[in-house]
């Protein structure tokens, strides 16, 4: 049977084009008969769209609880950037690997394929499971709504890794994110009686005003870890749209804002502050002139934070293998394992190769030597769970 190396797998895998916006089942229908070669099952769940799904399969002895690998397939634009390469072709210079989704996190999951076979040659007694997800870079949606839908993993783990990239690294810890987008409804008039109208554009101008304010409260007063980059919860409003032109009172703006807070500092009473502070301090003024305006939040997408004891077991074993065995770290950036602990009950670390600087970015690459180092971590995990 022909063995791929992670290399050549990382190159068919960015040769599908998986930007959140389009279909990954390209993608994951490769993966599925790459499996199915080695001998593999696994079980393809569809998402509300039907045009995506997520990947589910299991190595060595039913019936365990196994070690769970996970990783997202789909990856971020490329649209408005300057490449040098064709992003959707790996490129192979001067020891990099380029290709969109070469570090975020298309080389984890070559490099989990690539272990495929020996993880099948390999006598488990502890079986290792494999999840590659859709729609993470949109806000962890597909495994948030798979979970919602479902109920459960159709694998239980007892412990796992997310692959994104770290360098390496281990990660126990990172941040929570909740977004929304706010609707802001006013009255229509002309601009010489203002009076007459309900400005949606000044009102969103205070709540964005409090959300700002928010966040300097936040940046000077905590709580705060200096193990971050970012050591405080922060608070950013990213987009503002209202109005239609200058001699019209506005009837609407939206905005949309986000928090990304600490696992010691939730999101819930953040928002819940923001909230008060439309319905007590802005919306009275609104609808004393027309009782239907008002100002409405939709959540579009939140994911908890990962935290992670650094005696927990998984932690040990994972550090076990590595070359390094500094402590647990933490990244500012989400992923999917706050969400496989909290929903699922799975103690997880985020563990990968590739640099996280280099997601996202126009050339984005990965080294061949992080791949290399990821094929060597999961070989000896593979050791370790047959032993």
């Amino acid at each position: 049977m022909e063995t791929w190396d992670s290399e050549t797998l990382l190159a068919e895998l960015i040769s599908f084009d998986t930007t959140s916006r389009l279909s990954n089942l390209e993608l994951i229908d490769f993966v599925r008969d790459y499996l199915a070669r080695h001998g593999v099952d696994c079980r393809l769940m569809e998402d509300r769209s039907h045009a995506k799904a997520t990947l589910f399969a299991s190595i060595g002895p039913a019936g365990r609880p196994g070690f769970l690998l996970a990783g997202h397939t789909d990856v971020v634009p490329v649209d408005g950037q300057k490449w040098t390469t064709d992003p959707f072709r790996l490129d192979r210079r001067d020891g990099r690997l380029y290709g969109r989704g070469s570090a975020d996190m298309k080389g984890f999951i070559a490099s989990v394929l690539a272990a495929v076979p020996r993880f099948v040659r390999q006598p488990l007694h502890t079986p290792i499971h494999l999840a590659f997800t859709c729609d993470e870079e949109i806000g962890c949606i597909g495994l948030r709504e798979l979970l919602e839908d479902s109920g459960s993993l159709p694998v239980t783990a007892a412990m796992g890794i997310v692959g994104e990239p770290t360098s390496m690294r281990l990660v126990g810890e990172h941040k929570g994110k909740v977004a929304f987008r706010v609707q802001v409804r006013g009255q229509e008039g002309h601009s010489s009686n203002p009076a007459a109208g309900v400005n949606a554009v000044e009102y969103a101008a205070e709540l964005i005003a409090f959300i700002h304010r928010f966040n300097q409260q936040k940046q000077s007063a905590g709580p705060f870890d200096p193990q971050y980059e970012t050591p405080y919860t922060t608070l950013h409003v990213g987009s503002v749209r209202g109005g239609t032109v200058l001699n019209v009172v506005p009837a609407e703006c939206v905005f949309e804002f986000e928090i990304r807070y600490l696992p010691e500092d939730p999101a819930q009473p953040i928002v819940e502050r923001i909230r008060r502070f439309a319905s007590d301090e802005i919306e009275p003024a609104m609808k004393k002139v027309n009782p239907s305006c008002g100002i409405v939040f939709h959540e579009k997408f939140a994911y908890p934070g990962l935290s992670i004891a650094p005696d927990a077991e998984v932690v040990s074993l994972v550090s076990s293998l590595l070359d390094s065995h500094a402590a647990p770290g933490k990244i500012a950036f989400g992923t999917e394992a706050g969400l496989y602990q909290q929903r699922c009950g799975i103690p997880m670390v985020v563990c990968g190769p590739g640099d996280i600087a280099n997601a996202h970015q126009p050339d984005e690459y990965i080294d061949t030597g992080q791949l290399a180092a990821c094929d060597l971590f999961l070989g000896r995990l593979a050791g370790a769970l047959s032993r």
